[in-house]
C-alpha cells in the first residue's frame, strides 16, 4: 500500500465539495455514471482499432447497487478500466485546463462559490459532496492486477493491490453515504436522479436493490433482490427531433457539459444522401472557464456509426467556434479513422464546412433580436472576432455578427447600422484602434470626426488590433483607422498650409532637436481641433504586431517604433510660442506636450516623476 497526498488544485476543489451549501448534490450520480460511460466508450473504439482488443468479448454495461446495510451507493462499469499509475493520474491530480482559473474565481464566500461548482463540471470529485469515504476498485482491460484507491477526501490517499481481485476489468466505485445523504439509498430516487441526467447514456444502466414483500394483510414478509434496466440506452442525437421533448434536450446537454445551467439553445441536424451523418450542438448560456486558454478543451464528441471515436480533436469545427458542445456522428468515417487521418479526411472537411454555416446561421437568427443578442455577445463576441482572421470562407458572414462601441457612445453598434447612418459623402467606414491602457474618448485624433458628426468605431479589445487591420472592407465601403493618409482625403480641405509650413518651420526644428531621441518625426497637422498635440505611427501593422507578441508573452522581442508627434498649427500654445525667444523654455515644452500626448495614448508615462517636475516648474512660473 501507497500513500499520497493530493494535488494543490484538488484538496481545494475537495475543501469546496466537502464544505459546500451547492444544493444540487444529486448530480454526483450524473458525474460518475458519466465517467462509467466514458470507459465503455474507451474500451468499445479499441475493440474497433487495437488488434489486442478485437477478441474481448464483454457486454457493456453499467451497474448501480443500493447496499443500506453498509450505507452506500457501488456504481460498476466493465469499461477499459485502470491501472496503478492511472488512478493516480485520475483520481490524484486535475489535468483539466482552467481549473486553476476557475478556483481562481472563488471569493471565499462559500454559498457564492458554490453557485459555481455547477459550471466548471467537478466529475469524480463531486461524490464527495456525499461521502464520507469512497474507494475505488479497478482493472485494466488485458491486464491481470486489481488496484484499490481509498480516500475520505481530507488531503491523502491511498493505492494498494487488492486481496480481493476483480472477476472482470473494468471500475467499481463505493461511496460511503455520509449521514445526511440516506435518501440516496432509496431506490425510487435514484431511478428519478439516473432517469432526468443518465436516461440517454448509450450502454444500459441497471440498478439494483432490495425491495420488501408483503402479504395480502400488509404484513412484512421479507425482501427480494431487485434488477431492472433504468435508461432507455439509446443514443439521443439518432433519435428524430419529433421524438425528443425539450426536457430530453436540456438534460442530455448537461449529461455531456456537465454544465448545471440548461443551455441556451441547441441545433439538431441529420442529413442524408451523399455523405450521411448527425450533429446536435449546444451553445452554453455562459462562456466555458478555458476559452481563452491555448490549452482549451473540445466540447464536441466525434463518433462513427454510434461508437465514440475522440472528444479532444480541436479540428472538429473552427477554434473560433471552440464554446460550442454536441455531438458529430458519421456514417461515412472508417471505425479506425486516426486523429493524424482526421485532420486531412475529406468528409470530415465537409461536415466541419456544413456544421460551420448551420451554427452561424443560429447566431444569426439571434442577432435578429438585438437585446438577447447583447448577452450572448458579451460572452462570446470576442471569440466570434477570431474568425475574422482565419475563416475567410465566412468573413463576411461574421462581419455582419460584429458589434462594437462607437463615438455615438452607443454600447454596440454592427457594421450595418454605422454604413446606414453614414454622412452624405462620407468615402468610408472609420475605426480607432486602442492601445494599451488608452482611453479612447479622449483621443484627440477623434476632435475633427466629431466636428463634422463622422461616427468613429471603437476597436477596444486587444483582438481587435490583431484581427481588424485584416480587414479592409464592409459590403464595397472601405475601413480605415482615423490616424491614417487614407482618413486624411475625408479633410482634404483642411490641409497644412505652405504658409504655416514656413511660420512654424524654426518651432518645428527646435521641437525635432529637443525629441530627436524620443520621435521618429514632428510635424504640423489638422488632426486636432481642441488639442494642442498627438501621437501616430506610421506604419499602423506595427501596432498589431506589437499586441500580438505581447499576448505571445514575447515582451522581449517586440519591435521599437517611435511615435510622431503631431502639433496643431490653430493652437494658441503655439501661437504664443511662435513668440517666444527662450529656446531653453521651448525645448522644455516640447518634452512637456510630448508626454502629454504620450499619456493620453497609454495612460501612463515611463518617468511619471520627471513629467511631475516639469508641470511644477511651468506652475511656478505661471504664478
Amino acid at each position: 500500500m501507497s500513500k499520497h497526498i493530493f494535488q494543490t488544485e484538488v484538496n481545494q476543489l475537495l475543501d469546496l465539495m466537502i464544505h459546500s451549501l451547492y444544493s444540487n448534490k444529486e448530480i454526483f450520480l450524473r458525474e460518475l455514471i458519466s465517467n462509467a460511460s466514458d470507459a465503455l466508450e474507451k474500451l468499445q473504439y479499441l475493440t474497433h482499432t487495437d488488434d489486442s482488443y478485437k477478441y474481448l468479448s464483454y457486454t457493456p454495461r453499467i451497474n448501480v447497487i443500493l447496499d443500506k446495510e453498509e450505507r452506500k451507493i457501488i456504481v460498476t462499469d466493465n469499461g477499459i478500466g485502470m491501472n496503478e499509475a492511472e488512478l493516480t493520474d485520475n483520481l490524484g491530480t486535475i489535468a483539466r485546463s482552467g481549473t486553476k482559473g476557475f478556483l481562481n474565481n472563488m471569493v471565499g464566500d462559500k454559498k457564492k462559490d458554490s453557485a459555481l461548482i455547477g459550471q466548471f463540471g467537478v466529475g469524480f470529485y463531486s461524490a464527495f459532496m456525499v461521502a464520507k469515504e469512497i474507494h475505488v476498485s479497478s482493472m485494466k482491460a488485458l491486464e491481470q492486477n486489481t488496484h484499490l484507491w481509498k480516500s475520505d477526501g481530507k488531503g491523502e490517499y491511498e493505492i494498494s493491490t487488492s486481496d480481493a481481485p476483480q472477476e472482470e476489468f473494468g471500475t467499481r466505485i463505493s461511496v460511503f453515504l455520509k449521514d445526511d445523504a440516506e435518501e440516496f439509498l432509496e431506490h425510487y430516487r435514484i431511478k428519478e436522479i439516473i432517469r432526468r441526467y443518465s436516461d440517454h447514456i448509450p450502454f444500459p444502466i441497471f440498478l439494483h436493490y432490495k425491495q420488501k414483500e408483503y402479504d395480502k394483510d400488509h404484513k412484512e414478509t421479507g425482501e427480494t433482490q431487485k434488477e431492472e434496466q433504468v435508461n432507455k440506452a439509446s443514443a439521443l442525437w439518432r433519435l428524430s427531433k419529433s421524438a425528443i421533448k425539450d426536457e430530453e434536450y436540456k438534460e442530455f446537454y448537461k449529461s455531456l457539459s456537465h454544465d448545471s445551467d440548461d443551455p441556451l439553445l441547441w441545433v439538431h441536424t441529420k442529413i442524408e444522401g451523399g455523405l450521411e451523418y448527425t450533429t446536435l450542438f449546444y451553445f452554453p448560456k455562459k462562456a466555458p472557464f478555458d476559452l481563452y486558454r491555448a490549452d482549451y478543451r473540445s466540447g464536441v464528441k466525434l463518433y462513427v456509426k454510434r461508437v465514440f471515436i475522440t472528444d479532444d480533436d480541436k479540428e472538429l469545427l473552427p477554434t473560433y467556434l471552440r464554446f460550442v458542445r454536441g455531438i458529430i456522428d458519421s456514417e461515412d468515417l472508417p471505425l479506425n479513422v486516426s486523429r493524424e487521418v482526421l485532420q486531412q479526411n475529406k468528409i470530415l472537411a465537409n461536415i466541419k464546412s456544413a456544421s460551420t454555416k448551420k451554427i452561424l446561421s443560429e447566431i444569426e437568427n439571434i442577432a435578429n433580436d438585438e437585446e438577447s443578442y447583447k448577452s450572448f455577445y458579451k460572452e462570446y463576441g470576442r471569440v466570434l472576432k477570431e474568425g475574422l482572421y482565419g475563416d475567410f470562407e465566412n468573413r463576411e458572414r461574421l462581419m455582419e455578427l460584429m458589434r462594437f462601441p462607437s463615438s455615438t457612445n452607443e454600447e454596440l453598434v454592427s457594421f450595418k447600422t454605422y454604413k446606414a447612418r453614414m454622412q452624405e459623402g462620407q468615402k468610408a467606414i472609420y475605426y480607432i484602434l486602442m492601445q494599451s491602457g488608452q482611453s479612447i474618448h479622449e483621443s484627440p485624433l477623434l476632435e475633427r470626426f466629431k466636428k463634422k458628426n463622422i461616427e468613429v468605431l471603437y476597436f477596444n479589445e486587444e483582438i481587435d488590433t490583431i484581427v481588424m487591420p485584416s480587414v479592409h472592407e464592409y459590403q464595397g465601403v472601405k475601413l480605415y483607422a482615423i490616424d491614417s493618409k487614407e482618413a486624411d482625403e475625408e479633410f482634404a480641405d483642411e490641409k497644412v498650409s505652405a504658409d504655416e509650413e514656413k511660420r512654424f518651420e524654426g518651432l518645428i526644428s527646435t521641437f525635432k532637436e529637443s525629441l530627436s531621441e524620443k520621435v521618429e518625426d514632428v510635424r504640423l497637422s489638422k488632426k486636432m481641433v481642441d488639442s494642442p498635440v498627438c501621437i501616430v505611427y506610421s506604419d499602423s501593422s506595427n501596432i498589431a504586431l506589437k499586441n500580438l507578441m505581447r499576448q505571445m508573452g514575447q515582451t522581449a522581442q517586440i519591435p521599437e517604433s517611435k511615435p510622431i508627434l503631431e502639433i496643431n498649427p490653430d493652437h494658441s500654445i503655439f501661437t504664443k510660442l511662435l513668440l517666444a525667444d527662450d529656446d531653453t523654455r521651448i525645448r522644455e515644452y516640447a518634452l512637456l506636450l510630448f508626454e502629454e500626448a504620450l499619456l493620453l495614448e497609454n495612460g501612463s508615462l515611463a518617468d511619471a516623476g520627471d513629467f511631475v517636475k516639469r508641470i511644477n516648474k511651468v506652475l511656478e512660473r505661471s504664478v
